[in-house]
């Protein structure tokens, strides 16, 4: 089985090892970056890298501009490592399109827990295709379709838009979102999917009316 590559982005030499060499006692194969330009360079170089952690405080380019840059041009997963606890730096991250949001200092293996649950997630290949009032979500080829036109989503975007579709009229506490898309114990609140949602319905256009606000437990798909 071909090994799946991680690019890793720090400015700590130290740093970086601690998760380098975690990440290869589970197989994966590891290329660093130590500032923010050298990472951008690399991800455009290699075209082959399944995954992204990256540091918010480095020279050069910050994590938030890397994201940004990498952001127009793909759907990588990103998680994103930082200092900083500050809310207001984590709903930012989601923003952006950051699919997970670690604060040093951390677990490495609760670090690769996280990894392998997202790569688990992007490499599943299903040939199932989801179709609902003009959305159609083919998860082989992990695309989204409204009415025949192609609509760019990140990884958090596209895994939230299948699990409501797959829930057509079911009401889903914010809870159960979290449990189900992030695919571990997050210890964050109703903001984080707030953000989200309101990040999907506006991609989907009028079609983002299907997504229903459920007040005080959670959303709902119907059309």
């Amino acid at each position: 089985m071909e090994r799946l590559k991680i690019l890793v982005v720090d400015d700590e030499q130290r740093m970086r090892k601690l998760v380098r060499d975690f990440l290869m006692k589970k197989n994966y194969e590891v290329v660093e970056a130590e500032n923010g330009e050298d990472a951008v360079d690399l991800f455009y170089e290699q075209k082959d890298i399944a995954l992204i952690i990256l540091d918010v405080m480095m020279p050069k380019m910050n994590g938030w501009e890397v994201c940004k840059e990498i952001r127009q041009y793909s759907q990588v997963p990103i998680i994103m490592l930082t200092a900083k606890s500050d809310e207001k730096d984590e709903l930012t991250g989601f923003e952006l399109g950051v699919d997970e949001y670690i604060s040093k200092p951390f677990s490495p293996k609760i670090l690769v827990a996280r990894v392998e649950a997202i790569l688990r997630r992007t490499s599943v290949v299903e040939d199932d295709v989801i179709s609902n009032g003009g959305i159609t979500i083919n998860q082989a080829a992990h695309e989204v379709m409204i009415d025949g036109s192609r609509v760019d989503l990140s990884f958090k975007e596209f895994e939230l838009l299948t699990y409501f579709m797959t829930n057509q009229g079911v009401a889903l506490s914010r809870e159960r979102i979290l449990n189900h898309v992030w695919n571990y114990d997050y210890f964050g609140d109703a903001r984080t999917i707030d953000t989200h949602v309101k990040k999907l319905r506006s991609k989907l256009g009028d079609k983002g009316e299907y997504i229903k606000t459920i007040w005080g437990m959670g959303y709902k798909f119907e059309v």
